[in-house]
């Protein structure tokens, strides 16, 4: 099968890293694992982040006429060449497809979305533009790839049960697992590079560093490590971003600015060998919509700490791979990470199911069987 895929918020090509970019690729990689032919349809950028009706109008424009455009291109080449079906990855109010649904009808090919989210609340606001255009594409869609089972219940309001399919987030594990194998070596290394003490506990978070979620998130996790000034510990933080300054400062704030060591952007390998080296990871996930940086940790057999909020119980599931808090209770998070910084045999038992639990149901092998039967049957 020949698939078109299109990203209208982030490209899997886009020069900036981002959670959104690396779950693309993943997708990518997914579908050509199941064997299917797919081309990146387009990086048109459909993401507007003010509200701007006028601007959201001209990317409507711009978009269906270069969802015209692709259609009469692809009629120019012969059959074997087409695409047999389109697959747009992240369609939301903010971000709608202004392509896939002129393609798909102009060439009459199956449309199918993932990760596309219903928010009744912005049906009058600034984006109710691009509002209502994810929610026709929803209805069009024949297949509504869902990777969390929090917003299978707001899908359910547009389209039919059996047109939704749950895919929990997944993972190549095979360099989480790989590094997890060098843990002992890993943390040697990363100790001296980083004058760490190797015989405390080292808790890890991976984000980017940006206003909004993320930042808030910094703060919160900063806010909760403020009640731990008693005991030892160090924290090794892996992004980057145009909020750095706001995350040091809230570090400072917090009086835990000299624990904490700033490694920068990072590529997965090198991202999986920081993981595998440390003991904890920590994360407020504020707005979070599941947390691939949570998955990422418990594949290199690190447990995890973390609210009960949106998607994130699909990824860290609370008392086997990690302990889920209520959302924004940073004394309850604090105490969480405490009670497991205090007890090495419970964290490495948690570690230790964490990454089985990776390995065995969020594997990208298994995904890409999953979106095979799924796509087939369209």
């Amino acid at each position: 099968m020949r698939i078109a895929f299109y990203a209208p918020l982030k490209s899997p090509t886009h020069g900036t890293p981002s959670g959104d970019r690396r779950v693309a690729g993943l997708l990518l990689d997914a579908l050509r694992l199941a064997g299917l032919r797919v081309e990146l349809a387009s990086t048109f950028r459909s993401f507007d982040a003010e509200g701007d009706a006028e601007r959201q109008l001209a990317l409507r424009r711009q978009g269906e006429a270069l969802g015209v455009a692709l259609a009469d291109g692809w009629r120019a080449r012969p059959e074997a060449e087409r695409p047999q079906l389109w697959f747009t990855y992240h369609l939301y109010y903010k971000a709608p497809d202004w392509l896939g649904p002129v393609v798909c009808a102009e060439l009459g090919i199956p449309y199918v979305v993932a990760e596309a989210s219903h928010a009744a609340k912005r049906a009058h606001g600034p984006w109710a533009l691009g509002h209502d255009a994810t929610m026709a594409a929803i209805r069009q869609a024949a297949l509504v790839v869902s990777p969390s089972r929090d917003d299978i219940a707001g899908l359910g309001e547009v389209v039919e049960p059996r047109r939704i399919l749950y895919l929990p987030p997944f993972l190549d594990v095979e360099p989480y697992a790989d590094a997890r194998a060098r843990r002992g070596e890993l943390r040697a290394r990363l100790a001296r590079e980083q004058a760490l003490d190797a015989e405390v506990p080292w808790l890890v978070v991976a984000a980017m560093m940006r206003v909004g979620d993320k930042l808030s998130s910094y703060r919160g996790l900063a806010a909760a490590l403020a009640y731990q000034l008693d005991a030892p510990w160090q924290l090794l933080i892996a992004g980057d971003g145009p909020a750095r300054a706001q995350v040091q400062d809230a570090l400072e704030r917090a009086g835990i600015a000299a624990r904490a060591r700033l490694l920068g952007s990072m590529p997965t390998r090198r991202l999986a060998e920081v993981f595998a080296a440390c003991d904890l990871c920590a994360w407020p996930a504020v707005n979070e919509a599941y947390g691939m940086a949570l998955l990422e940790a418990q594949a290199a057999g690190v447990p995890v700490v973390s609210c009960a909020t949106r998607g994130v119980p699909d990824v860290v599931l609370d008392g086997r791979t990690g302990v889920l808090v209520p959302y924004g209770d940073e004394a309850a998070l604090a105490a969480a990470v405490r009670r497991l910084m205090d007890d090495p045999a419970r964290r490495r038992a948690l570690g230790d199911e964490a990454a089985r639990f990776v390995a065995g149901e969020r594997s990208i092998a298994a995904a890409a069987e999953a979106l095979k039967r799924a796509l087939a049957a369209l």
